[in-house]
Order: structure tokens, then C-alpha cells, then sequence
């Protein structure tokens, strides 16, 4: 599999090679030792290199040529503070022994992040003459760079990354993670000498677990990454590469966890999957988008980020590539679109930064992305490469992964705290067991989050069959209507008032299904009349359709049709109005189909209260509409 984290460098290393004849040391033993790093680097053994040519020098100290090609070296095992000792050593003794000395110094400084000495020597360097083409591309590309980060880095941006410790971190590789929405379990890709997917969860102690393998039914002795998982961690999307079912280079796969397995993986299909590369899927939290990275004809740079949309029945809409506020003539890669379904942050080399790949992150608006995408900043980003980042759904806590910080080895999983200019929309969630109320059997069903403002559908999803578990993303500022239904049960109502609410605390909540039995009742959340009136509100549409559809397919349910008050007001005023509000409902099912003779109405005013009258929540529980099975 084509590395999931596979970036175009910049940085153009070349080893310096000179004649005998010009070489400035007459020691024998020194040009023994200095011919011998020859034969090292060609054979891409660099530690022996640096002994060779350290070995020249102990011979002769004075000797600039392996002073330079040592610079190379180390330069080319990242070490820039040593290789920059080395050239600056070259430039006071003999400035002039090549016309690119003054490049590799400023690619010392960069990587240093001493960004006003690089743009100084970058700048130098412009005027050389006789530059090649490829040589001023990269050039350019890296005063745009330096440029952006001399007044970028300024700006001061808290950061304290922690690793996320020997239960995830091995001296393997290490990358794109993906946790669920209650922040409970990650899944992340890990590289030994193969790509494969291991999944852990948090112990009691806030810390995480020893992962392991996700399960043989997708891991393969094959390549398997660039995975994301659905908030309720009951669906993968990841990328396969030279599958037996592939219709290309690397194709998009889904698996859903059914019970406690995972289900063969299924290849997703055209036209998101093509002859080309695809890769890094990202979910939206409404399982309706799903953003990822291909190579494909048409496209703005070598990697683009698309969008499919989900059109029902396992079909996807023909990609869209995001645009040029997105895409650059560089690649773009591992995006993550944040449950609040508005905030994409994802990688790039294309973009003004501080290195290889800079994160970055981009606001939606109601045509899209408009607006150019912003570095999230050092010393998030640096010189080095960083990508993967994702963001948890209250937008406080991100996780990424890094090769420049002290970890286990090579590419770690870390997290910090996310400042607040780059946080997305606050979003909670809503967690709970779907059960048998007589049983207590653990029940799959139906799981549905309808916005009540617009009658979007934010959430659509099942609880596990095995556990009844289901997790879904909310995100603040709205109102929600909340459904529960299986055949067999009368559906579960509850309702999320989110509005004018930055923190949130996660919803957590038993969901008691009652079988269809004479006597078993609901409260319906989600039917709302005007103030102090029986008239119906146009948010009630949902709750009333779903009423209407169990109905009409249970259709030897006779109902009674109950109205509730709290105690405010009169008893004589409390009776009648809920007696209307009762009839109300009765009069919607009568005209969108269902027989009369099914239907009972009846109000009971304030005679019933389920909670205590002494609260304002309490009273609100009060006033309700019931629905009870009588036939």
C-alpha cells in the first residue's frame, strides 16, 4: 500500500563530489578516508559516512570538502543544527567553494525554524546566476515559506502536547487516529512491516489501554490505513490498496461492527472509488458526507480532497473536488470533518507554512468553502512533517501524529489542548442503551436526531444488536427531536434543547422500549402547541409523521390520545386545553389516514403529573401529549 503518509519534500539534499585534483587536503590518510565516504553513501550507509569523513578530519582538521559533504550528511538525517555547523565552518574558511552553499545554510536556518537568518540566505541565493528550473521552483516554493513564517511565527500559540503513552505509542509508526464521539475508544493505523488498524479504550484512570489488533476480518496480510470511524464507533470507512475487488491503485472499504465482530469489509464502490488513488476517508457526523484524498484526473495538485454525499440505498453522489480554496497545485491530504459538520482540518504542502506539510483547518459556509483555509500555527506545525490531526467533539482536545517530538519512534499518536481561535462549533452527544422494557434485553433499533427547527435529519443510526450501545453527535445551538423504534415496540420519544448553549454535558440515558401491549404507553417530546393555545406548532411535523408511520403499519393498534398540564392556571382552563391539544393530534392522524375508529382523545388537564410541579423542568415534563395502546 502506498504509504498513507507519503508527503512531497521540499528540501533537496545532494552530496557534494569533487575531483581529486580539487580537493584542499594533501593528507593521505584523510583522502583515504574521505574516497571511503564515497562508497558509504553509495550505498546509503550514513552513519558509516559520518565516521568516514570525521575520520578525514581527525587526519586533517582543515580539510573543507569533507567539512561540506559532513554538512550534507547530517542534513540528511535532519540533524540541522550539526550540518549547519559544518557549512557555516565551509563559508569562513572558503565561501565560494560552490554557488549553492548559501542554500544549504538557509535550509539549516529553516528547518531550525530561525526564519529571518534563512529568508536572508534564501534571498542571497535568489541572485545566483544560472539556476535551473527545478532549482527556482523549489526555491520559490520556500520563500513563500519563509517569508510567511518570519511574521507567522510571532504570534504566540499555546501548546503542550502529551503523548498518549505506551498503550497506543511502539517504536513503530503510529498515525491517523480516529476516536469516538464520547472520546472513549481510538482506532489508529500502526506500521510495522505492514499497515493494519488496532483499537483501544480508556481505563478508569483516564489513560489508554494496550491496543490490539481491530479483528482478522479486516486486517489482512496485506496493507489496510487511512481509516475513519463513525461517532457511534459502529462503522469503519478505510482505504485497501491492491485488493482482489480494487478498482484501482487504493480503494475506500466499509465494515460495521455487527454484535462484537466486524463485518467483511465491502468495497464502496464507483464513483467515489476509480482506477486512481483513493484514500483518508472522513465521515461526517450525519453519515452523510465523506470527504477523502485522490489522485484522480482533473484535479488542482498530485493529491486533491473530494466530497461524496450519501444519496440512500448504499449509493454515493459522483465526488466533488472541494476547489481552490481547498487545493493547491501540492497535495492535500488526511482531511477530518468535525461533528459539528462546518470545520475541516486536514494537511497540505501546497499552502504557505512552516515545513514539509502544515495542518490546516477551514470554515464552511452555506456555498461551501469560501474562504482560504488557515495555518493552525507553530509550534503545532513545524519544519517537519505533521498530519492527522482530529479534533474531539467539544473542540477542546485534538490528537495527531509526530515525527519531530521525543516519542517511542518514528510517527507517535499525541494530544493536546486546542486554542480557542481554532476549535470548531462546540458539539455534545448522546449515549445510551437501547432495551426490552419487560426484558431488559438488549434491542437493535432505529436511532434518529431530527433537527426540529428545519426537519433535518443530523443523526441516523442503530444500536448494537449485541449491547444495545448507540452514540450520536449534537451539535449545540438547536433543538432536537430524539426517536428510538424497532418492529414489535412502540417508538421511544425524548427531546434536546440545545439552544443559546456553548457547554453542553453529554446526554447519557436509558431507552426502554415497551412492546406493543395493551396498556403501554409513550410520551411524545416532540409535539409542541403555542402558548396558552391547542394550535399546533410546525415543529410537531416529525414526531406527528412518525406517529402516523406507526400507525399505518401497525394497523391492529386501536390508541388513546392523551393531553397533560402542569398546575398553573385554573383546573376548568387546564381540563379543556388539554382536551383540545389531545384532539389536536387526533384531527392530524384523521387527515393524513388513519380511521377514526382507531383513535381515542381524552384529556386529563393537571390530574397526572409524571415529575414534581415545583420546577420549571419539572413542570415542562408535565405538559405533555401520551399516546396509549387500548386495542
Amino acid at each position: 500500500m502506498r504509504n498513507t503518509l507519503l508527503f512531497l519534500t521540499l528540501i533537496l539534499i545532494s552530496f557534494q563530489v569533487y575531483s581529486q585534483e580539487k580537493l584542499s587536503s594533501n593528507n593521505a590518510r584523510a583522502l583515504s578516508a574521505y574516497n571511503r565516504s564515497n562508497l558509504s553513501l553509495g550505498q546509503k550507509l550514513y552513519n558509516t559516512a559520518i565516521r568516514d569523513l570525521e575520520e578525514a578530519l581527525r587526519f586533517d582538521p582543515n580539510f573543507i570538502e569533507a567539512h561540506y559533504r559532513l554538512g550534507d550528511v547530517y542534513k540528511k538525517l535532519a540533524d540541522y543544527r550539526k550540518s549547519l555547523n559544518q557549512y557555516q565552518y565551509v563559508e569562513s574558511s572558503n565561501p565560494n567553494i560552490s554557488k549553492h552553499l548559501g542554500f544549504e545554510i538557509a535550509e539549516c536556518y529553516f528547518n531550525l525554524h530561525l526564519y529571518d537568518s534563512a529568508l536572508t540566505y534564501f534571498e542571497n541565493y535568489l541572485q545566483t546566476p544560472d539556476l535551473s528550473e527545478n532549482r527556482r521552483k523549489i526555491l520559490d516554493k520556500y520563500l513563500i515559506n519563509t517569508r510567511f513564517s518570519v511574521e507567522a511565527i510571532k504570534i504566540k500559540i499555546p501548546y503542550e502536547p502529551k503523548n498518549l503513552g505506551p498503550g497506543i505509542n511502539t517504536v513503530n509508526q503510529e498515525y491517523l487516529p480516529t476516536v469516538t464521539a464520547d472520546d472513549s475508544t481510538i482506532i489508529f493505523t500502526r506500521r510495522t512491516n505492514q499497515e493494519d488498524f488496532y483499537i483501544s479504550t480508556k481505563n478508569f484512570e483516564n489513560n489508554w489501554n494496550k491496543a490490539f489488533g481491530l479483528s482478522t476480518t479486516i486486517n489482512t496480510t496485506g496493507n489496510e490505513g487511512a481509516q475513519c470511524v463513525s461517532p457511534d464507533g459502529q462503522y469503519l470507512y478505510f482505504a485497501g490498496c491492491g485488493r482482489e475487488d480494487g478498482l484501482g491503485k487504493c480503494d475506500i472499504y466499509y465494515s460495521k461492527l455487527v454484535g462484537n465482530t466486524w463485518s467483511r469489509p465491502q468495497n464502496i464502490g464507483t464513483p467515489i472509488n476509480s482506477p486512481n488513488w483513493e484514500s483518508q476517508p472522513s465521515l461526517s457526523a450525519d453519515g452523510k458526507s465523506l470527504y477523502f484524498v485522490s489522485d484522480r484526473k482533473g484535479g488542482y495538485g498530485s493529491y486533491d480532497i473530494y466530497l461524496s454525499r450519501y444519496l440512500g440505498a448504499g449509493k454515493w453522489s459522483n465526488p466533488i473536488n472541494l476547489g481552490p480554496n481547498i487545493n493547491t497545485n501540492g497535495s492535500e491530504l488526511s482531511p477530518f470533518i468535525h461533528a459539528d459538520n462546518q470545520t475541516l482540518y486536514f494537511s497540505s504542502d501546497g499552502w504557505p507554512g512552516f515545513g514539509q506539510n502544515d495542518i490546516f483547518y477551514a470554515k464552511k459556509s452555506k456555498t461551501g468553502f469560501s474562504e482560504k483555509p488557515k495555518n493552525i500555527g507553530f509550534p503545532i506545525n513545524t519544519s517537519q512533517e505533521e498530519s492527522s490531526l482530529i479534533i474531539s467533539n467539544d473542540g477542546k482536545k485534538a490528537y495527531f501524529a509526530s515525527n519531530s517530538l521525543q516519542g517511542f519512534g518514528g510517527l507517535d499518536l499525541y494530544s493536546f489542548e486546542l486554542y480557542e481561535a481554532a476549535r470548531p462549533n462546540f458539539v455534545t452527544y448522546v449515549k445510551g442503551t437501547v432495551f426490552d422494557k419487560n426484558t431488559s434485553q438488549k434491542l437493535l433499533a432505529n436511532v434518529e436526531i431530527i433537527d426540529v427547527a428545519t426537519g433535518d435529519t443530523v443523526s441516523q443510526t442503530t444500536s448494537n444488536e449485541a449491547t444495545g450501545l448507540f452514540l450520536a453527535s449534537l451539535p449545540a445551538g438547536k433543538t432536537y427531536a430524539f426517536n428510538v423504534y424497532r418492529d414489535g415496540y412502540l417508538f421511544y420519544s425524548e427531546q434536546f434543547a440545545l439552544e443559546n448553549k456553548k457547554q453542553v454535558d453529554a446526554f447519557k440515558l436509558p431507552v426502554p422500549l415497551s412492546p406493543i401491549t395493551i396498556g403501554a404507553k409513550i410520551s411524545l417530546r416532540n409535539i409542541f402547541f403555542e402558548t396558552n393555545s391547542f394550535k399546533l406548532k410546525n415543529e410537531s411535523k416529525y414526531e406527528l409523521v412518525k406517529l402516523t408511520e406507526f400507525l399505518k403499519n401497525n394497523p391492529a393498534v386501536r390508541i388513546e390520545i392523551s393531553g397533560h398540564t402542569d398546575n398553573v392556571g385554573a383546573d376548568v382552563a387546564n381540563q379543556t386545553l388539554s382536551t383540545n391539544r389531545a384532539k389536536a393530534v387526533y384531527d392530524y392522524l384523521i387527515k393524513f389516514g388513519i380511521d377514526s375508529k382507531r383513535l381515542v382523545y381524552k384529556g386529563y388537564g393537571k390530574t397526572q403529573p409524571i415529575e414534581t410541579n415545583a420546577t420549571e423542568l419539572g413542570k415542562s415534563r408535565n405538559r405533555r401529549t401520551e399516546v396509549k395502546v387500548i386495542e
